[in-house]
């Protein structure tokens, strides 16, 4: 019996070798509104296909770990209150216990290697949490990218982070991380998060390919993509400072931690910016929608394992 359930479309690219990108589902429970986030996540999904990729939006239903929404499911959970934010320590809990559950970077990428799905679309990654020395707040994504074989594209980790620690991690973890386009690291809202970043790759094709080579070395985990948000669109860090200040003062004085601290930021951020906030947010999921489909055409065309007469230059 299998722990998952495809939807019929999913299903169906997996088996024709068709393209396929993940996405992950507490942007939609716990990253936004309703009924903005229900609107947000049709837009992205149509994003993929309109790449020449089959999305498939995972989330736990009723128990059940769903690799593939159709429409009906995707309204129901965008208007569900009380969804657990699932990571990998208790995804198994959640599905043991009959719930429904939306899967954060972690969970997402677990899932995804399951099914067999390559490449996956975030907005931002967690990371490592400012005044982390104290509380040692850190999230499970930088964990699961170090040992679940999943490119990841995003918009860097989220500016609410400790950039500079956030990196060091992942240089300690060995994941590569990857600007895409530019050799600034970006920082979610905004295109230049301050920091080099240590990877720059512009091409899609050569991404999958190191994806793949990654595999053939037998090095374990994934890639970390990031793709800076569309300039008319992004919120500059000078501008963000004092906004995510004034936010992490307040989720201090309100006793916010653990898994609350994330939602309560972006909603803070959310009012002091006045919704721009929400609008950057949408836009840098989608043009990771974008980026994720194009890598994942250019995943399916090359073979599952680089025999090592077949590794060409990057």
């Amino acid at each position: 019996m299998s722990v998952f359930t495809l939807s019929a479309s999913v299903a169906e690219a997996l088996a024709a070798g068709r393209p396929v990108v993940a996405l992950e589902s507490t942007i939609i429970t716990h990253g936004m509104p309703w009924p903005q986030n229900l609107e947000m996540a049709r837009r992205v999904e149509t994003t993929v296909r309109d790449h020449g990729a089959e999305p498939a939006t995972i989330a736990v239903i009723d128990g059940n770990l769903c690799i593939g929404l159709d429409d009906a499911q995707l309204e129901a959970l965008a208007q569900t209150r009380g969804a657990a934010k699932l990571s990998r320590a208790d995804l198994a809990v959640c599905m043991a216990e009959g719930r429904t559950g939306a899967t954060t970077v972690a969970a997402t990428m677990i899932a995804a290697r399951l099914a067999g799905i390559e490449v996956f679309a975030t907005g931002g990654i967690g990371g490592v949490h400012r005044g982390a020395e104290q509380s040692f707040d850190v999230s499970a994504d930088l964990q699961e990218l170090a040992q679940t074989a999943v490119t990841v594209v995003c918009a860097g980790a989220k500016a609410i982070l400790d950039l500079s620690k956030t990196m060091e991690v992942l240089e300690t973890l060995g994941v590569p991380v990857i600007s895409y386009g530019q050799d600034a690291l970006p920082a979610f809202w905004s295109r230049d998060a301050g920091l080099r970043a240590p990877l720059r790759m512009d091409d899609p094709a050569a991404i999958a390919r190191a994806h793949r080579m990654r595999a053939a070395l037998g090095l374990p985990g994934g890639q970390l993509v990031t793709n800076p948000i569309p300039a008319e669109d992004e919120i500059g860090r000078d501008q963000l400072a004092p906004i995510i200040a004034r936010a992490g003062e307040d989720a201090r004085l309100h006793g916010i931690h653990g898994k609350a601290v994330t939602p309560y930021l972006l909603q803070r951020i959310f009012e002091l910016t006045e919704g721009r906030s929400l609008k950057a947010n949408i836009a840098l999921v989608l043009a990771n929608a974008r980026l994720a489909a194009a890598i994942a055409r250019e995943m399916s065309a090359l073979p599952k394992n680089l025999a090592a007469r077949d590794r060409a230059p990057l």
